[in-house]
């Protein structure tokens, strides 16, 4: 269900499975952990073959699955979102048309998300009895805020590109998304490294400082080695 193509400094990774409005089994999320276990490249582009960025579950696994069969599915989601999110270059997500429950938390795990004018989000897991459990309940709120988290997720309403930007949850409204990877190419790729480090430190505020001292040290004795 994955495909990649290096493009120079650029890795494209392509969720393809249209036919499902490239939802996700186990496997297929297995797929998307491994790829990003392995990637090495500094910018990773991900996208959605098709007229869809991800449906995110197929619900026909997870309405066949039994309550002790959901935690690994489950557990596979998360572990693909982290390492999404983990990943040492810059992930951007490019938003193409619907992105829906386990869709909008694998994009919630990149570090940039930019929609086309086509794209819409929904949190709809609410109206089948269920919701989004691949680590969105916490990231959400932190992207958009607690009240539009909670808004988006209760109503299962859908959104459009130009509110999913009013509320955070893409930055850019584009007719092509790829253009914004592109535009990291330009810089530093340490230092990209080193900020996505630092913003996305969960520790204390001195703790991070610290952090943010040694970082910066380092990269100013990167110069000093030039």
């Amino acid at each position: 269900m994955i495909d990649t193509t290096q493009d120079g400094d650029i890795l494209d990774v392509t969720f393809n499975r249209p036919e499902r409005r490239n939802a996700f089994t186990r496997d297929g999320l297995a797929d998307l952990r491994e790829t990003f276990e392995t990637a090495t490249a500094p910018v990773v582009y991900l996208s959605g073959a098709g007229t869809a960025f991800s449906a995110g579950a197929d619900f026909d696994v997870v309405s066949s699955l039994s309550a002790d069969e959901a935690e690994p599915f489950i557990r596979e989601g998360q572990a693909a979102a982290r390492a999404i999110e983990s990943y040492d270059g810059a992930v951007v997500a490019g938003i193409d048309g619907p992105a829906r429950g386990g869709g909008v938390e694998l994009a919630l795990a990149c570090d940039i998300r930019v929609a086309t004018p086509e794209a819409t989000f929904a949190e709809t897991g609410v109206s089948l009895g269920l919701f989004g459990a691949w680590g969105g309940t916490a990231r959400l709120p932190r992207i958009i805020g607690e009240g539009d988290a909670l808004e988006l997720s209760l109503t299962g309403r859908t959104l459009d590109a130009s509110e999913a930007q009013r509320i955070g949850l893409v930055s850019r409204v584009v007719d092509d998304p790829r253009t914004v990877a592109e535009e990291l190419l330009d810089n530093d790729y340490a230092a990209l490294r080193t900020l996505k480090q630092r913003i996305r430190d969960r520790d204390s505020l001195e703790q991070q400082e610290t952090r943010e001292i040694e970082a910066f040290q380092q990269l100013i004795a990167s110069f000093e080695l030039e």
